[in-house]
């Protein structure tokens, strides 16, 4: 569309600063200025409204849209796993997320049709499958079926779980397959997890060598590894080897907290999936033995958010959620606004996690010359973070200066 002016919101910038009420021009998919009127175009009156940038999840599984073990298990079809993950794209970019880092689950054609416009979805950044040892975090197959059977279990150019590596050069060979198919960066489980089939939390794997062939293929390539880790040293083993991120760190200790905060590590927590397996694990397709896994995590992580933060480390945010039930992705903002308050939750949503995905300088903040990516609340979320949680109250949304929602 050509050139419009959003006037009447309390703008809210993603620098952290108060809301101000400014209008906001915009033309051709980037913000012309902000604070002046009498800018060229349409004018959308907004008045009452709260305008913030357009969110991030900087922890998202679009291919798990379907019961994980069903989809694994050729128990789904592949036009039913297409319907359920283009269905979820559709949902998140309705609740406001303009942008997501997928993290294991899709394979690089989800990517590229959203990315044409074929589909409804947000700007997706994909690791391609998560890379994991050999009967690791990430497997779902029987006891009984060998692991070279496992990548079969993928759907060429829509869902594509992960890969297994038993040494350090297979994962070599892995990483270096995932760029082929379009990764932006990788993923490494290197302890257990809460969904997992084969593992433990208290699990560590790859070694501080093999994670570090990961590293070095990334680097070569300009960009970076992050790491699924819940256990202390599993995560410091991951720091140590150079990755950039950290997923979860449910039992951050301090000293490997002030160790990522000086090697410029990021921690992305993920509360929603947690209260969305407490108490609904049947909805995301899991047994009652993932709801045990999962006592105690919310809490650990709690504390981890805390000792991170005392550390300096940058803490981004990241929703982490499976199964069908994937339309309050907001929710992750309004459970953070709890543990901090919802001016950093909406910080660490856009200004923090675009910095952590590489997009500083393209998105994140309501500023002359970054992409408009825009979000529209109905009522004060900053006063009422529950707002976040519903997708209706996201009345439009704008991606790249285009309208993708209006329920004005």
């Amino acid at each position: 569309m050509g050139p419009f002016q959003i006037t009447g919101a309390a703008v809210v910038d993603g620098s952290g600063r108060d809301p101000v009420d400014v209008d906001v021009a915009i033309d051709d998919g980037c913000i012309a200025q902000s604070g002046a009127s009498g800018a060229p175009g349409e004018r959308l009156d907004a008045g009452g409204l709260t305008m913030t940038p357009g969110l991030i999840d900087a922890h998202v599984h679009l291919g798990l849209s379907s019961p994980i073990q069903p989809q694994f298990s050729f128990r789904i079809s592949a036009a039913e796993i297409a319907a359920d993950i283009f269905a979820t794209a559709g949902a998140t970019l309705d609740a406001g997320f303009t942008t997501v880092r997928d993290t294991g689950g899709i394979d690089g054609g989800v990517v590229t049709t959203i990315a044409k416009g074929k589909v409804r979805g947000p700007r997706v950044l994909s690791c391609g499958p998560v890379q994991c040892q050999t009967g690791g975090h990430g497997y779902y197959g029987a006891e009984w079926e060998p692991t070279e059977l496992w990548s079969s279990h993928h759907v060429p150019g829509l869902c594509a779980l992960s890969m297994m590596s038993g040494n350090a050069d297979e994962l070599r060979r892995n990483v270096r397959e995932a760029f082929r198919r379009g990764a932006s960066f990788l993923k490494l489980c290197v302890t257990g997890g809460v969904v997992g089939a084969h593992d433990r939390l208290t699990d560590t794997q790859f070694t501080v060598d093999e994670i570090a062939v990961a590293v070095q293929e990334a680097t070569a390539r300009g960009t970076y590894v992050t790491a699924h880790a819940h256990n202390n040293e599993g995560i410091r083993n991951a720091v140590e080897a150079g990755v950039r991120c950290i997923e979860h760190g449910t039992d951050l200790d301090e000293s490997t907290a002030t160790l990522m905060a000086a090697r410029e590590v990021a921690l992305v927590p993920t509360f929603a999936v947690v209260e969305q397996l407490l108490h609904d694990t049947a909805g995301a397709g899991l047994g009652e033995s993932t709801r045990d896994r999962v006592l105690g995590v919310r809490e650990r992580m709690t504390e981890a958010l805390a000792v991170a933060k005392a550390a300096g480390v940058r803490i981004g945010l990241g929703s982490d959620l499976i199964g069908p039930a994937q339309d309050r992705r907001g929710e992750e903002l309004t459970l953070r606004a709890k543990l901090e308050t919802p001016m950093e939750a909406l910080v660490a949503a856009t200004k923090t996690n675009a910095e952590i995905l590489g997009l500083s300088e393209r998105v994140g903040v309501i500023a002359p010359g970054m992409q408009a990516d825009l979000v529209l609340w109905n009522g004060n979320p900053l006063e009422d973070p529950e707002l976040f949680a519903d997708p209706a109250n996201a009345v439009l949304v704008v991606q790249a200066g285009r309208v993708v929602k209006d329920l004005r």
